[in-house]
């Protein structure tokens, strides 16, 4: 578990990641609309990745519903409050049993 409010510490971290991690659940928050380093950032380091919003960006503001991680993300899940870290670790779990 990782947070942080600074864009570089967070891709720090991926890239710190890239090496043992077989997948990662990232909310971006409003970074998510806007953050290409981010979205580069996961592209980079090849890890399985999930995309998650406690919101229904769809329903919200026109700039929510532009999304630049998801595009390198495995998956995105949204609108279902705390529950979408749940659903995105049955979601990387699942994918990791497929692999073995």
């Amino acid at each position: 578990f990782y947070q942080s409010n600074h864009e570089g510490e967070i891709i720090d971290m991926l890239h710190d990641e890239r090496d043992w991690s077989q997948g990662i659940i990232i909310n971006a928050g409003a970074y998510s609309h806007y953050s290409y380093a981010i979205r580069d950032a996961i592209e980079a380091i090849n890890v399985f990745t999930v995309n998650v919003h406690l919101s229904d960006i769809q329903n919200r503001e026109k700039f929510r519903k532009n999304d630049v991680i998801s595009e390198v993300c495995k998956k995105t899940i949204f609108g279902k409050g705390r529950f979408v870290y749940l659903e995105a670790l049955k979601f990387l779990s699942n994918k990791n049993h497929e692999s073995n």
